[in-house]
């Protein structure tokens, strides 16, 4: 059970960051489509290898945060902030996204094992985005600063990016009527998502000041 718990946690936390159409798990589809399967493979290894360093390295500074409580708040209040000025950019602001066409030549599995790295460390979202949730679930007692406990969540993470990833080689075909759909209507996604996110996080704080 307690092995089961972090697993989920972290496969189901990397599932929905990864989920929507973004730079990395669209380029992988793409090489999928120019160059074949195995070369998509040696892409998305790369990318999730930087993803694996990039979740550790999110958690252990999240450790250190949550011995903090007023560092903790401060963060909500700061996340609070950020999530309520990205919900009214994305609702009222943004201009719809237009699909840009990639043209992707035909190279090795090294040099793609490579791209992948390199696209994944230019994505510095997940950083933020898994020091918020581990600090989140932990101040609802779902989540443990402790060794094994770490260790698990990543494996579960990396096992989530990875399945995201494969789904969009396999599935790109079929589903791309669907993401372009997505695509018209990223900023509405978005921009609800994190508006609940606000909400949630509001929540958070009136009640750690009047609690």
């Amino acid at each position: 059970m307690t092995f089961i718990i972090p697993l989920l946690l972290g496969f189901i936390t990397a599932f929905i960051g990864i989920i929507p159409p973004g730079l990395i798990n669209m380029t992988a589809a793409k090489v999928n489509l120019k160059e074949g399967k195995k070369n998509a493979l040696w892409f998305v290894v790369g990318a999730v290898l930087i993803i694996f360093c990039q979740v550790y390295l999110a958690i252990l500074s999240a450790r250190i945060i949550d011995q903090r409580p007023d560092v903790v708040i401060l963060l909500r209040e700061i996340g609070f902030g950020i999530f309520a000025i990205l919900t009214v950019y994305f609702l009222w602001i943004a201009k719809e996204p237009k699909k840009k066409k990639n043209k992707i030549k035909n190279n090795s599995k090294k040099s793609r094992f490579f791209l992948g790295m390199l696209l994944s460390a230019l994505n510095f979202f997940p950083i933020p985005y898994y020091v918020f949730v581990s600090v989140t679930l932990a101040s609802y007692k779902l989540f443990l600063f402790e060794n094994h406990f770490i260790s698990i969540f990543v494996t579960g993470s990396v096992l989530g990016s990875f399945t995201v990833f494969y789904c969009y080689i396999a599935f790109f075909q079929k589903i791309e009527q669907k993401t372009d759909y997505i695509l018209k209507n990223m900023n509405i996604i978005i921009g609800s998502i994190t508006g609940i996110i606000s909400i949630i996080t509001l929540f958070n704080i009136i009640r750690y000041y009047f609690a």
